[in-house]
Order: structure tokens, then C-alpha cells, then sequence
């Protein structure tokens, strides 16, 4: 159970960033992660109202919002078609619609769970996570941090002629995942792969994986990870090469 004492509705990022300050204070997504424990939280502090719920598609890149919910980003068009559908296959296992209407983008990345599909999916993306005080850092330095008390502003996904794939592995449809595998092919010919649920945080690989660190915990050894890891690389390398021989452009 989780008790505030206090809530604040932020009206500016300067002001949510002052208060985040302070290690009893909290900043609120979808609170669905933050609820599972027995915390006491001085003040909450909500970013509701500062107009970062939307999702910006351009030519060259896309701009989310960390307030924007994970439904939204499954159902999104532009996100759809660039992926080739791999970012709705890498959401829809998430527990059900109903929490995805609730967590956020923002919960989800800056969280850096080991078990997070989103940070895996944005992992194999040309992403950047923009910080209030931070500034925009690539997503595969920002998953490696520490967590501080900056505020993850939003997520930036840049366009490139590539194809995506996602597989996951879970011992029943709506649990955390045992393995979590995102795929991109570029332009070049190139790959890259990134691993979740290891079950630490996902990594990112330039090529084939090599020399992944897994572990074992109640889902599963980590053999069994190491051997999932093999099969889902080589299902989303299989996907990835039929996508190309199609032709389809991103």
C-alpha cells in the first residue's frame, strides 16, 4: 500500500523538478509500479498538466511524451507502420488494456525494470531520452545509469530504413517475461539485438549477442534464458531477413 501525504500538480517543470528533490517525494505516472510496495510518499507529484501526453510524428523522427499511456502507444499509427508492427507485439502482452490505459511511457523507461518490454522495444530503436537537467542522451547510456531525481521529459525515436521484429517469452500470457528479444535490420545489412528481462535491465548489441549475462530468479535459470536468447535471435534474424526480402520500406 502506498500513502501521500500530500499531491501536487505541477505547473511547471522547474517546480516538479524542486520538488523531486527531496528522496520522500515522488513523481507520479500511471502509479501502477509504485503501489505494489509499502511506501510512504510526502508529496506526489503529477506532471498531468504540462502537456506531455502526445505523441509529435515528423519526417525524420517521432516525440513522445512520458505521460503518454502504453495503449497509446500501441495503438498508434505512425508507430505501427514504422515497426512493421513490432512495437504493438512487444505491448500487447502487458498485463491487459486496462493497465496499458494507465502506465506510461515515462514509468516504463525511466524505471529501467529488468522486466520492461518497452525499454527493450525502444532499446532496439534509434532512441534518446530527453532529461529536464540532463539533456537528450542516447537510451542505451541512460538504461546503463543510475537512477537520479532528474525528470525523464520525453523519448525520442529517430527515423531510419530499418525493420523491426520483437519476440517474448512468458510462462503465462499476461506475466513479467522469462526473455524479451528486440530486432533491427538496417539499411546496411546490419543488426541489432536487444535482450530484456535477463532478468536485469535489457542490453543492447550491435551485431549477434555475444557474451549475455543472464541470471535466475523464480521464472527461470539461467540456462534457460541463455537458451531462449539463441532461439529468440535467430526466430527475429528469420523475420527480420523475410521483412527485407518484401521490400517493404520504413
Amino acid at each position: 500500500m502506498v500513502t501521500i501525504r500530500e499531491y501536487k500538480k505541477s505547473e511547471s517543470l522547474e517546480e516538479a523538478w524542486e520538488l523531486n528533490q527531496k528522496k520522500s517525494n515522488r513523481i507520479l505516472g500511471g502509479m501502477l509500479w509504485l503501489r505494489q510496495g509499502n511506501n510512504v510518499i510526502q508529496t506526489a507529484i503529477d506532471l498531468s498538466g504540462l502537456g506531455l501526453d502526445t505523441i509529435e510524428e515528423t519526417d525524420k523522427e517521432f516525440r513522445i511524451g512520458c505521460m503518454v499511456s502504453l495503449r497509446e502507444l500501441e495503438q498508434h499509427a505512425g508507430l505501427t507502420k514504422y515497426t512493421g508492427g513490432a512495437m504493438r507485439e512487444a505491448l500487447r502482452h502487458i498485463v491487459g488494456v486496462q493497465f496499458r490505459n494507465l502506465a506510461t511511457v515515462g514509468g516504463s523507461i525511466f524505471g529501467r525494470f529488468g522486466f520492461s518490454d518497452v525499454l527493450t522495444m525502444f532499446l532496439t530503436m534509434d532512441s534518446y531520452v530527453e532529461l529536464y537537467k540532463g539533456g537528450i542522451v542516447s537510451l542505451e547510456e541512460f538504461a546503463k545509469s543510475k537512477p537520479d531525481n532528474d525528470i525523464l521529459v520525453r523519448l525520442i525515436v529517430k527515423k531510419e530504413q530499418v525493420h523491426f521484429a520483437y519476440q517474448s517469452v512468458r510462462n503465462t500470457q499476461t506475466d513479467f517475461p522469462v526473455l524479451t528479444c528486440g530486432a533491427a535490420k538496417l539499411a546496411d545489412g546490419s543488426y541489432r539485438f536487444a535482450i530484456g528481462a535477463r532478468p536485469g535491465r535489457a542490453v543492447l548489441f550491435h551485431g549477434i549477442p555475444e557474451n549475455l549475462v543472464t541470471g535466475t530468479n523464480l521464472r527461470g535459470s539461467a540456462e534457460y534464458r541463455k537458451h531462449l536468447a539463441d532461439v529468440l535471435v535467430k526466430r527475429t534474424t528469420k523475420l527480420l531477413d523475410e521483412a527485407n526480402m518484401t521490400g517493404e520500406e520504413r
